[in-house]
């Protein structure tokens, strides 16, 4: 784990959650991924910038094992998804979590129902699933609403269920399709909130795509403060676990710290953040 020492007195090497090495992804001819390698760490949220087209869902769809690379390797949880049968992967992804693009919540179904859906498929017994789903809500703060259906709640709601169903079965790693895309600003913080509380209660690592710059920014700027219940910012220099990762045309032209960001000396980087 980040932060623990070894008895010889040496902090071991993070260990590595999520690994790409040298993947390359292309349809009709058309590369969308290029010789991409990156490494995500337990406990560390990394944050995927670039614009449209750009690779960073079709990322996230690799990592869950949805599609498969034309070269190079892929490694979850110390297993190699790009190259694994369904049934392995089937096992695999009941430790990744998955916040869609837009919550994508069943209709028919209510708040609870919602949030229960993956417990009841694995046959949790009932009255743990009662109480994951009421645990998770109650993390979003929306504990009140387990017999809502989705289309009485606002955007933000939505977001929040998705992010409970997400968490609901206590994954080692959750994955963002743009949590906060469409959502108003304050909606939007009240949203990036919830992923750093989730980040440093659990120290769940996660990878986070986003449109919003400042979403990224707040994730590394801030810290959950357990004692007071709330999203605190850090002094300069401060761990909070997260770290960038910038494509453009299907290359990492950026992988680091927001210190490092903010200094990149790249023009196409400059002017991207400014």
């Amino acid at each position: 784990m980040i932060g623990e020492t070894s008895t010889n007195g040496h902090h071991p090497s993070p260990e590595v959650v999520i690994e790409f090495r040298d993947v390359e992804l292309g349809f009709d001819q058309h590369l969308v991924l290029r010789e991409v390698s990156f490494r995500l760490f337990r406990g560390e949220t990394k944050v995927l910038f670039g614009v449209a087209g750009s690779g960073k869902s079709v990322l996230l769809k690799l990592a869950m094992g949805l599609l498969k690379p034309d070269s190079g390797t892929i490694m979850v949880l110390g297993q190699e998804v790009s190259s694994m049968p369904e049934a392995e992967l089937f096992e695999l992804r009941r430790n990744i979590g998955m916040v869609f693009q837009e919550s994508a919540l069943f209709d028919s179904l209510t708040v609870e129902e919602n949030v229960a859906f993956r417990l009841i498929e694995e046959h949790t017994p009932p009255d743990e699933t009662r109480h994951r789903v009421e645990e998770a809500l109650s993390f979003v703060e929306l504990q009140h609403t387990m017999q809502k259906f989705p289309s009485q709640l606002s955007g933000g709601m939505r977001r929040r269920v998705a992010i409970a169903r997400a968490i609901v079965s206590h994954p080692e790693v959750i994955l963002y399709d743009s949590p906060t895309g469409g959502l108003d600003p304050i909606t939007s913080t009240t949203i990036v909130e919830l992923l750093v509380k989730q980040r440093d209660v659990y120290q769940t690592s996660a990878l986070m795509v986003t449109h919003r710059l400042q979403d990224g920014f707040i994730m590394a700027t801030h810290r959950y403060n357990q004692e007071k219940q709330q999203m605190e910012p850090v002094d300069h220099g401060v761990n909070t676990n997260t770290s960038f990762l910038i494509l453009r045309d299907g290359k990492v032209i950026f992988d680091g710290s927001a210190h490092e960001l903010r200094g990149s000396t790249d023009e196409y980087i400059k002017e991207y953040i400014s």
